[in-house]
């Protein structure tokens, strides 16, 4: 395992952390619907235009074909240089675009991911159910075969962006004689089809990020099945390995820089007098450095395969509970002024709150340990 950087490596940080400084966006994220998604794409056609919005994905789509160290290379820099979180972007990028690349077929990939990386299509995921969270593979949205048709009918919960998505990626039940992981079917659908009824959830930050879907006979044309009609299952757990894997690289890479400026608002408000709290930042430093190392890791890894393996679920664990860990010690540390939304403490609290939901999102903590235990460590299967 090589977790080197050569000369060139070295060469090409450089020129992205020069193109960084010269194009993050200094404008402010509007906050209503078509706003934002115009704001969020906008930046990722800026991307794709410097040659920077598909670094790793293959040039026949619109990407560069690079090494995976190379994406490492463009989120660490990323971090450094403060720039916005991907937004509506997130599904299609980090994990929608990667699924089709390695499951999906040519025309299925030449229709959409260009569109995805030019920041001319918002993908949503549509696996989670109000009975099918953690369980997912006890999801009961089904979709019937009618002709050259998915016909499909049920509901979704905690679908992020689906009130600007233009497609999903869609999780059913194909086979209604099947139970738990069979006879299930990935599928692309057009959030734009009839039947489908978008409602926003507010969730405790104040934000309207994620949504239940309603689906009452939307029909879906057999072609824009992923993989195998039954063969969902594996399908899905691509997806989640991107997720879980290396879609969290930047989210990963981004905790290091909230450390360090932690640790200068900490000596700004004259706190590092105190050894209590320097010992907290002293854990947090030593924790953000060997999750740096996990991630080299698993990029290495995953440079040497098509989906990232189960290894993704440990990081996935590991950064939940740091992340959870540094904003909640950030809060004890800034007290008051991390209420003063127009401050050098801006935004906080909305951080503190959203850093809540990493033990949620792609999969709980609980199911990722028993991934870790049963995947990893071979241990009995969780039942």
């Amino acid at each position: 395992m090589d977790l080197s950087f050569t000369d060139e490596d070295g060469a090409f940080r450089y020129e992205v952390s020069a193109w960084l400084r010269e194009n993050i966006p200094t404008t402010e994220r509007p906050h209503d619907v078509e706003g934002a998604r115009s704001w969020d794409m906008a930046w990722q056609r800026r991307q794709f235009d410097g040659g920077y919005g598909g670094i790793a994905w293959p040039r026949e789509y619109g990407g560069q074909g690079l090494p995976l160290v190379r994406q490492l290379i463009w989120f660490e820099e990323y971090a450094k240089a403060g720039g916005p979180d991907i937004g509506c972007g997130f599904v299609g990028i980090n994990h929608g675009g990667p699924t089709l690349i390695a499951r999906g077929s040519q025309a299925q990939n030449g229709r959409h991911l260009r569109k995805i990386l030019a920041g001319d299509e918002v993908w949503c995921q549509g696996f989670s159910e109000p009975g099918a969270g953690s369980d997912l593979a006890a999801i009961s949205a089904n979709g019937s075969i009618q002709g050259d048709e998915l016909v499909v009918n049920g509901q979704k919960i905690w679908t992020s962006y689906a009130h600007m998505a233009d497609f999903q990626e869609l999780l059913v039940r194909t086979d209604p004689e099947s139970s738990r992981h069979h006879g299930l079917t990935w599928v692309i659908c057009d959030m734009h089809s009839p039947g489908i009824t978008v409602r926003p959830i507010v969730s405790m930050d104040g934000l309207a990020e994620f949504c239940e879907v309603f689906y009452d006979d939307v029909r879906i044309p057999l072609d824009n099945v992923v993989g195998e009609i039954g063969d969902g299952w594996s399908v899905a757990m691509s997806t989640l390995g991107f997720e879980r894997g290396t879609g969290f690289i930047k989210l990963q890479t981004e905790l290091s820089v909230t450390l360090e400026r932690l640790v200068e608002d900490a000596a700004i408000l004259g706190m590092l007098d105190d050894s209590g709290t320097c010992a907290k930042l002293g854990e947090l430093r030593a924790d953000v450095l060997a999750m740096r190392a996990m991630t080299y890791a698993t990029v290495s890894s995953a440079a040497r395969t098509d989906v990232p393996g189960p290894e993704g679920s440990m990081i996935k664990v590991f950064y939940a509970d740091l992340a959870q860990r540094l904003h909640r010690t950030r809060m004890d540390v800034i007290g008051v002024h991390g209420l003063d939304r127009g401050g050098r403490h801006g935004y906080d609290i909305g951080e503190y709150l959203y850093s809540y939901a990493t033990t949620m999102g792609g999969g709980t903590s609980e199911v990722q340990r028993d991934i870790v235990g049963e995947r990893i460590l071979g241990l009995p299967r969780n039942r």
